[in-house]
């Protein structure tokens, strides 16, 4: 089962265009090996997988690009660079009337090797879930791409962050 592809928050782009931030790229993304589901989380005995390479830190590091894009704000030969580590990515969606799921991630913003940031960002939510795993299942997988807005959505609220991209 794939993973819905990313969809750009309107409100996280906006932001984006309005902090004053320069253009950056977007570097390496990875995953911490233990506990962050790298390429695949488990649903009921069904396993979500990542449509950017069967990885969920390129879930992660596409996400960024694609709300850079649309914000103006990805230059590829930028002096500032984002980089990250996934540390936890999750979806349980075993309960029988209510499912969560947590992720997080360490980013950092380097300037010609030098790091301007370097912080852990969390995100947690929950919805309505059901028994019955035909409701359950696909519920978890189309709230995952909206698990990740809230990361993001976290990660750009960091006024520590948007100073370091100016």
């Amino acid at each position: 089962m794939m993973a819905p592809n990313y969809s750009p928050s309107i409100e996280s782009v906006q932001l984006l265009k309005d902090s004053g931030i320069a253009g950056a790229k977007v570097g390496r993304f990875d995953a911490k090996p233990e506990g962050s589901n790298v390429t695949g989380i488990s649903l009921r005995g069904s396993t979500l997988q990542s449509p950017y390479g069967n990885s969920y830190s390129l879930y992660l590091a596409e996400a960024i690009k694609q709300e850079l894009i649309l914000a103006g704000k990805l230059n590829p030969d930028a002096g500032i660079e984002i980089t990250g580590t996934l540390l936890k990515n999750d979806i349980d969606v075993s309960g029988i009337s209510l499912a969560s799921g947590d992720i997080s991630a360490r980013f950092m913003v380097r300037k010609d090797q030098a790091v301007l940031y370097d912080r852990i960002k969390s995100a947690r939510s929950e919805w309505e879930s059901s028994f019955a795993g035909a409701i359950a299942i696909p519920r978890g997988q189309q709230e995952y791409p909206r698990l990740v807005q809230r990361l993001l959505a976290a990660l750009y609220a960091d006024t520590d962050f948007l100073k370091a991209l100016k």
